[in-house]
């Protein structure tokens, strides 16, 4: 009996220790600052051709972007590209990328904002290019340091400043989580495409598509894990919270095609939104591919909605005193 007891209580300790491996092993694989080589063969990410990648890379680097640097309030050092507009104006966009990415991944839509006379500042995230942090945040973090970037530029162009947050991919589920923080008036409103509801809902769908393992108990532990090593439950990263204090106006795009962010995502998204809100799911777009796949209407559809809004008189109500922080 006594070694019945002793056997089950070994087998116990022994599943408990695959466990515990296997949640720090996804935690490394997905949250950790580590090279994610399977996104490059996950088959529910698009390949995109190689004469738009040369394309948009032969325009980035003919332009004189400019390196920019702020300090995060937790101490990292976030790094930014900036490029100044051809003719002096107030309108900026902030553009935010996507999962293991860089800032400059985003140069086909700093090109598009550019050639309609905007200034363009194009961060790295933490965790990801130039970028200081050992770690992914999913946008629940990094939330904050868009805050900073918004006063980084405020403070660069002016009180008299008119800036659009757009995010692609993670960099969507950033711009929403950011949008239920307090933003000063110079914020008018927000393009999001192909963005998640939550950290916790994506990284289940993805632990079903990539390993089809059920959530429990693997989610919790590794959210366990995150916590320890990242200092945030999976559970608190919410762009569905956040939309609950944004006001701001905002923009949703999502391929109908998506399966790596699943398209229902966008409806529990926009049902979300209190403030003035728009839609369009793109036919045949696959994930983060909308712009690709319908480029004149994509172009029509965002600039038709910034421009509403950027021309609309700024709501001092919403605003906030901007903080003093050294550069």
């Amino acid at each position: 009996m006594i070694r019945g007891w002793m056997l089950a209580g070994s087998g116990a300790a022994a599943t408990a220790a695959l466990l515990l491996v296997f949640c720090l092993y996804l935690y490394r694989f997905a949250i950790e600052r580590t090279p994610k080589s399977f996104m490059r063969s996950d088959p529910n990410m698009p390949q995109v051709e190689e004469k738009i990648i040369r394309e948009v890379r032969e325009w980035f680097r003919a332009q004189p972007f400019e390196d920019v640097t702020i300090r995060s309030h937790d101490g990292l050092a976030l790094q930014g590209r900036y490029l100044e507009a051809k003719c002096p104006t107030e309108n900026a966009v902030i553009l935010a990328h996507g999962y293991s990415g860089r800032g400059e991944d985003m140069a086909v839509f700093a090109r598009f904002y550019h050639e309609q006379g905007f200034r363009v500042l194009m961060p790295d995230n933490r965790g990801h290019g130039r970028s200081d942090g050992h770690y992914i945040g999913f946008g629940w973090h990094d939330r904050h340091d868009y805050v900073r970037w918004i006063e980084y530029m405020v403070r660069r162009i002016g009180e008299r400043a008119k800036l659009v947050l757009h995010g692609v991919s993670m960099g969507g589920g950033i711009v929403l989580m950011t949008s239920g923080e307090p933003l000063p008036p110079q914020v008018r409103c927000i393009v999001s495409d192909c963005a998640y509801t939550s950290v916790k809902a994506i990284l289940k769908y993805q632990l079903r598509q990539i390993f089809k393992l059920p959530a429990f108990p693997l989610l919790p532990l590794t959210s366990l894990v995150c916590k320890c090593r990242a200092g945030y439950f999976f559970g608190e990263g919410s762009a569905i919270r956040q939309l609950r204090n944004n006001k701001l106006p905002i923009l949703l795009i999502h391929g109908d095609s998506d399966t790596f962010v699943p398209t229902s995502m966008a409806a529990e998204l926009f049902e979300a939104i209190r403030g003035p809100k728009d839609q369009w799911i793109v036919p045949g777009a696959q994930h983060a591919t909308s712009f690709l796949t319908d480029r004149q209407k994509y172009e029509s559809t965002v600039l038709n909605f910034v421009q509403k809004y950027i021309s609309a008189p700024a709501q001092p109500a919403e605003a906030q005193h901007l903080r003093a922080w050294p550069e």
